[in-house]
């Protein structure tokens, strides 16, 4: 949770320069009750609430640290927001609360970021892309000091919400290998994807990423992208990598790793990409206010 619209900076500053659990547990002792409260409602009312703070999450984190920048609104088209598939801002416990209404897996978040003031889509630009080469996705995670594990695991938070047909065009009628359709979908698949999103259709037409799956949070994505059913360009490619490809066999094998677990391992670790604590950052009295 960025600090932003619940505590003081001097409470901040005097509960320390760490990430830790329960920051707040003296100087704001209720904020974290609030927050859980907001987003169980808000989760409650809407089943896409709970995707799009993941995705918020990531984008945050991964543009300049996890430092609630996302949520700045200057009225600029430079601002970070409106970088391709951001659209608002969610708070580290606000996510924690999400993904559990998502019936995904309870973990302790850390508390006790402080906030960002710039806010620039061109920093944006290094972001992971849906047509991204394997390689390319390794090596930006890599650069955030996430592992191939994280890789997987992160991605892995598409087995809930949806994507829009914007994101399949080249995919289903342009792939650059072929010139027609990714070889890689099954070819059960294909006929369901492109009718879904026509050539020259709607781009705006949402489709769920995990297919079969996509209100609870499970282990089924990865079922998919071994199968050839991900609907991801960038989903399947972790199947076409050797490091990646052992991960995701690792959570489906009848001795398979704790899926749950390591997805909150990962995001706890995503968690303290380029944190700002102690006196760095500022508390922003209003959210969407740099000052």
């Amino acid at each position: 949770m960025s600090s932003c619209c619940l505590c003081s900076s001097s409470a901040s500053r005097h509960e320390g320069g760490k990430l830790r659990v329960g920051f707040y547990a003296k100087s704001c002792p209720k904020a974290e009750s609030i927050v859980r409260g907001v987003v169980q409602q808000a989760v409650a009312a809407d089943q896409n609430t709970a995707p799009v703070l993941l995705r918020l999450h990531f984008h945050d984190c991964f543009v300049q640290g996890c430092d609630g920048s996302i949520l700045i609104d200057k009225g600029s088209a430079t601002d970070e927001k409106h970088a391709f598939g951001h659209q608002g801002v969610g708070g580290f416990d606000v996510i924690e609360r999400a993904k559990a209404e998502a019936k995904g897996p309870r973990y302790e978040v850390e508390t006790g970021r402080r906030d960002g003031v710039v806010s620039d889509v061109r920093l944006a630009d290094g972001m992971p892309d849906v047509a991204d080469s394997i390689h390319k996705l390794r090596a930006k995670f890599s650069q955030k000091g996430l592992s191939d594990k994280d890789l997987v695991l992160l991605t892995a938070a598409h087995t809930i919400g949806t994507t829009a047909c914007f994101f399949m065009t080249q995919r289903l009628y342009s792939f650059p290998a072929s010139g027609g359709s990714d070889p890689s979908i099954n070819p059960d698949f294909l006929p369901e994807l492109k009718s879904t999103c026509p050539k020259d259709g709607d781009s705006n037409v949402r489709l769920p990423m995990d297919r079969g799956s996509e209100q609870t949070f499970d282990n089924q994505i990865l079922k998919n992208i071994r199968s050839g059913f991900a609907v991801l360009q960038s989903d399947a490619s972790l199947y076409q990598d050797k490091a990646t490809k052992s991960v995701i066999d690792s959570y489906l094998g009848p001795r398979s790793s704790s899926f749950e677990a390591d997805f909150a391992a990962s995001m706890v670790k995503m968690g303290r990409i380029g944190v700002l604590t102690g006196s760095r950052g500022t508390i922003r009295r209003v959210c969407s206010s740099p000052n």
